[in-house]
């Protein structure tokens, strides 16, 4: 059980556990004898996109993974919307990194988005027209409608990742966690992309996004979770995607004159 209770501080704000859709406490996981994340606390705003940030190896992924439980942390609590996960997975929609997918499997990409309808089908699989229909209007919210027969293997990588997408918005969650959705796309993909995650955020739901491009932190998210290992800072853009916070978690790895163009545009 998390020690907090639902009606006390999360320590961000006035945020409670139980309004955040998403608080984790005291995480560690580890890969061998070093740690790949070490308790490690976060608490997520609600109807909000944060960008969890940081120098590469620094655990950003782990994170993900570890909240959801795809990998076993060896410390830590995770409680979703102030439940349990297993109570609550139905709430979250999963974007997995594009190189951790097995793009030869043979499918066609209206399968794939069914694939977010699983826990509606049930055992038998069974798809309805509504069910078809939903599928369609996914695809066609990230323009890939015209797609939908195509085998998910005969795509580009900036498409695979459009239709992984449309089979979160078939989940209709209300937490969308992504991997690097951005990652080896193209231009048209990303905007597309950050357009469908724009519109989920303005109707109520809760974005979060393991992101790598320093660039475009303060122009596509309202709060920001840096992280090397341990967690640096947490807050909205202005305030924790600053110079300083830039320092402690990536140190040496920036210049020192790419910290402060990017941290002035913060503000």
């Amino acid at each position: 059980m998390l020690e907090l209770a639902a009606g006390k501080s999360a320590s961000n704000g006035d945020l409670t556990v139980q309004d955040s859709p998403l608080v984790i406490r005291g995480m560690t996981v580890s890969y061998g004898q070093k740690p790949a994340i070490f308790s490690v606390d976060m608490t997520v705003q609600p109807g909000a996109m944060t960008a969890i940030i940081g120098p590469n190896g620094a655990g950003k992924s782990t994170l993900l993974k570890a909240a959801l439980g795809i990998v076993k942390p060896l410390s830590g609590q995770v409680l979703v919307f102030g439940k349990a996960l297993d109570r609550q997975r139905a709430r979250i929609a999963y974007v997995p990194q594009r190189a951790s997918v097995d793009w030869d499997f043979p499918t066609r990409v209206i399968d794939v988005v069914l694939m977010g309808l699983s826990r509606e089908l049930g055992l038998l699989g069974r798809v309805r027209m509504r069910h078809m229909a939903h599928a369609m209007e996914c695809l066609h919210r990230v323009g890939m409608h015209e797609f939908a027969d195509r085998q998910i293997g005969q795509l580009s990588g900036g498409q695979q990742q459009r239709v992984f997408l449309a089979r979160a918005l078939a989940q209709d969650a209300d937490l969308y966690l992504l991997d690097e959705p951005f990652a080896g796309v193209d231009a048209a993909t990303e905007k597309a992309i950050i357009s469908v995650l724009k519109s989920l955020r303005e109707a109520g739901k809760t974005v979060v996004v393991v992101h790598h491009d320093l660039a475009t932190v303060t122009d596509y998210f309202d709060h920001v979770f840096l992280i090397n290992t341990r967690k640096v800072a947490e807050g909205p853009v202005e305030q924790a995607f600053t110079a300083e916070t830039l320092q402690a978690a990536y140190g040496g790895r920036l210049a020192t004159a790419q910290i402060d163009q990017i941290s002035g545009a913060a503000g």
